[in-house]
């Protein structure tokens, strides 16, 4: 019966033999590397740190949450816009990149207390509460402004080749190329994700930018273009070598222009715990257990580990995160929903930082190849946020929601593509992504007054 039981699978109290949950360690670590790894390279993070954030995050989440919600803690995609045009902003040209890490950590840090208020207001009020205050006409106009504010930086990258090493003569043909490359990335990560299945449809983020790494090698072979960008001077050259950590800076800018990106992160978050309530509890009928993991009822639990977990990863350098969809399907796919798996991939993320030559690897991926991916990505962003409205059965008919969405994406987009990121307002710089979701929060709260005495008089 013992051997029938771990062939089905492994709930999150259970723990695998060690040769088997080193493997399924590895698997997880696997699926969550190429997001991560992503968001460290488009915001200029360390990507050695950020890879060790997202493993002591993750332990520290699950210690949190009393070792029950299996769930992995990665970089966020959601924040890119928000960190990039701080740290591309007037107030830190003059920075060192250190420098400007650490004003950012600062207002990731105080991020996570957005998701933390969030999880108490959840466990003292229930779920509703915080749907009141951030329905999904202000979640997903939200999210789509995140996504498309970042259009412009994704086809720059996706057209460039900088830190590459090209002549001055080999650039009209260089210009062309990096197309070649960033399109092969693009169409070949598309394809990936929607034909692969199983365990290799998690990883359509590590083969796409594998493909546009070989067609960069393959262009420097026949051409002598060498699109792979040039290590940093400071990079390590020799095997093993600590990340680099960096200590917040306070910075009320910084709090302005990303604390309230949190507030995106919240319905992600929540969808991910129910469907893993789901996942886990037809695991248990299926092995014949008793027991009823009653995840969906931790929600408020899971928004505080999330912020904790922000804090956690920004303390020491690296970016926000939440925990990861692609980990929850892998998890769905092997049936291994193993709290202390997860935890050995934490552990193994945190030793894959200090090899050197794998950071070394990812810091030479040519910009074209980036490029691609974040076409994908960014648009994909956008998207979720137009499948939160349709998820949530948003009524497009209604003033109310047609007047909070409206409002979300001109300041937001407009924001972005007139004033640079930041809306000159009253003397302030306030950041467009932060800027549209407060204005968005506070429009909404204002047009429900009423709401439910005038459904009352309509009823009766």
């Amino acid at each position: 019966m013992n051997n029938t039981t771990q062939k089905i699978g492994y709930l999150p109290d259970e723990t695998p033999p060690l040769w088997k949950l080193f493997l399924y360690a590895i698997q997880q670590v696997i699926v969550m590397f190429p997001a991560t790894v992503a968001v460290a390279l488009i915001t200029n993070f360390h990507i050695s740190t950020t890879i060790f954030a997202s493993g002591l995050a993750t332990i520290c989440f699950i210690m949190v949450t009393g070792r029950q919600i299996p769930l992995y803690y990665g970089s966020s995609f959601s924040y890119v816009a928000a960190i990039g045009s701080l740290m591309a902003s007037n107030q830190l040209a003059s920075s060192s990149l250190n420098e400007k890490i650490a004003v950012a950590q600062f207002g990731i840090i105080m991020s996570g207390f957005v998701s933390v208020f969030a999880g108490l207001i959840v466990k003292r009020f229930g779920r509703d509460s915080i749907e009141k205050v951030l329905p999904a006409s202000v979640t997903g106009p939200i999210a789509m402004v995140i996504g498309l504010t970042l259009a412009a930086t994704a086809l720059g990258d996706a057209a460039s080749f900088t830190g590459a090493s090209v002549t001055k003569a080999q650039t009209p043909l260089a210009t062309n190329l990096v197309w070649v490359v960033s399109l092969i990335t693009l169409i070949s990560t598309i394809l990936f994700s929607a034909y692969l299945k199983g365990i290799l449809g998690q990883l359509p983020l590590l083969f796409g930018p594998a493909l546009g790494c070989l067609t960069a090698f393959v262009i420097h072979q026949v051409t002598g273009i060498n699109l792979f960008r040039a290590l940093p001077e400071a990079a390590n050259n020799g095997f093993f070598a600590l990340p680099i950590f960096t200590l917040p800076k306070p910075s009320l800018f910084a709090v302005a222009a990303i604390m309230p990106i949190a507030i995106a992160t919240i319905p992600e978050s929540t969808a991910h715990i129910y469907q893993l309530d789901i996942y886990v509890n037809d695991l248990a009928k299926k092995k014949g257990s008793k027991k009823v993991y009653n995840l969906a009822d931790k929600l408020g639990l899971n928004l505080i580990g999330d912020g904790i977990g922000d804090m956690v990863s920004a303390f020491v350098g690296g970016p926000a995160g939440t925990n990861y969809g692609e980990n929850i399907s892998a998890m769905a796919i092997t049936k291994v929903f193993s709290v202390p798996v997860l935890i050995g991939a934490a552990l193994i993320a945190m030793l894959i930082s200090c090899f050197t030559p794998l950071i070394n690897m990812i810091y030479s991926l040519p910009t074209p190849v980036i490029g691609g991916l974040e076409v994908f990505l960014f648009g994909a962003i956008a998207a979720q946020g137009t499948a939160i409205m349709i998820e949530k059965k948003v009524d497009m008919f209604s003033a109310k929601n047609i007047a909070v969405i409206a409002t979300i994406m001109i300041i937001g987009i407009g924001g972005q593509y007139k004033f640079g990121g930041n809306i000159p307002f009253f003397g302030a710089d306030i950041p467009c992504v932060a800027g549209a979701a407060i204005f968005g929060i506070i429009l909404n709260l204002l047009l429900s007054i009423g709401s439910k005495k005038n459904k009352t008089e309509e009823n009766a």
